[in-house]
């Protein structure tokens, strides 16, 4: 076991991948010297981001170069790097290079002066973000605490460090659909805020356009929250107040002699009272695909080879492809069938 792992899940990052070995080098060995290991997941890049990987693992003895057999998402790969390394802590980051390596030394003292098991950034600035990505990311991350049973800290990503204690602990948790910065504040400990002003990327596009935000905003709430489906009830009962006003309506004017007028209005609550079923049913559906994704439990990774230290421990939580591998059981390693 080392001291210190770092874990950075990589999609289409070569641009930035020089820069991020190097200052998260630095920063590693200020904080413990040469007891550290660099885990760097390759999600199904497109780019020359596996092959960078490959030539850092071969220069430095610290870099352990994962590669995903697919694109498994943000979360999965993380939780394949989390899965697969060996420190006392473990600091999580991206490899874009805006949350800066350099606080690490300073996160490790956090820890150990308040006794900490997780040490959480909180973004007080968010440099080269649109007005539109921090307003959304604002209010999402307020809404969700108001919606979720669990106390999310506001305006935290997944930079954090985390004791041994605690990474064992959230790897305990084998759902599909995986909220990790969730999941670690719901499994307690002393967990304590760092505030840090957030940089720009230092090279190429952000990974979350506003399609994948908004899907994991929604796993976010799904996950953490049954608000959701409680929409069904409050607007169940919105409409049966509303039908009961209807009908006594309709029966004055019958009393009254006055014939019902309003063709168009009725339509209206028609497609009004279908689109709020839809909306339910879907909501409804959400969940149920939820439930039937656990229902299978697929692994939620799968190594296709490491590059650089190979003495891996088995996956908990997924399944390793490699060529040196013995044992073909679901859950552990599988062989590379012989040419």
């Amino acid at each position: 076991m080392t001291a210190l792992s770092i874990v950075v899940p990589c999609f289409n990052e070569e641009e930035c991948l020089g820069e991020l070995h190097r200052r998260m080098s630095a920063a590693a060995r200020i904080a413990t010297g040469e007891d550290y290991e660099l885990i760097l997941v390759n999600d199904g890049s497109r780019d020359s981001s596996w092959p960078t990987m490959q030539r850092l693992a071969m220069s430095d003895p610290h870099v352990i170069a994962v590669n995903l057999s697919r694109n498994h998402g943000h979360q999965l790969a993380l939780t394949a790097g989390l899965d697969l390394c060996r420190g006392e802590t473990i600091l999580i980051i991206d490899a874009d290079l805006q949350d800066p390596p350099e606080l690490l030394p300073a996160m490790l003292a956090a820890m150990r002066e308040k006794q900490a098991d997780v040490v959480y950034g909180v973004r007080q600035s968010r440099a080269g973000e649109t007005a539109f990505k921090r307003a959304t990311a604002h209010g999402f991350y307020r809404l969700l605490s108001r919606a979720t049973e669990v106390n999310i800290p506001l305006d935290a990503g997944d930079f954090r460090l985390m004791s041994r204690r605690a990474l064992d602990a959230l790897l305990a948790m084998p759902e599909q659909a995986r909220f990790i910065r969730g999941m670690v504040a719901w499994i307690g400990f002393r967990q304590v805020p760092f505030t840090y002003d957030r940089s720009e990327r230092f090279a190429g596009e952000t990974k979350y356009p506003l399609k994948k935000m908004i899907r994991f905003a929604f796993d976010a709430m799904t996950g953490f929250s049954s608000a959701p489906l409680k929409l069904a009830s409050h607007a169940g009962l919105l409409l049966s107040l509303g039908s009961v006003v209807l009908i006594l309506y309709i029966a004055w004017a019958w009393l009254a002699g006055q014939n019902i007028q309003g063709w168009t209005s009725l339509m209206l609550v028609v497609v009004v009272l279908g689109a709020v079923q839809m909306f339910v049913l879907a909501l409804m559906g959400e969940y149920i695909g939820r439930l039937y994704n656990e229902a299978k439990r697929r692994p939620l990774y799968i190594v296709q080879e490491i590059a650089g230290e190979i003495e891996r421990k088995d996956a908990r939580l997924g399944y390793l492809a490699s060529a040196i591998a013995k044992s073909d059981k679901p859950g552990g390693k599988g062989k590379r069938p012989a040419k």
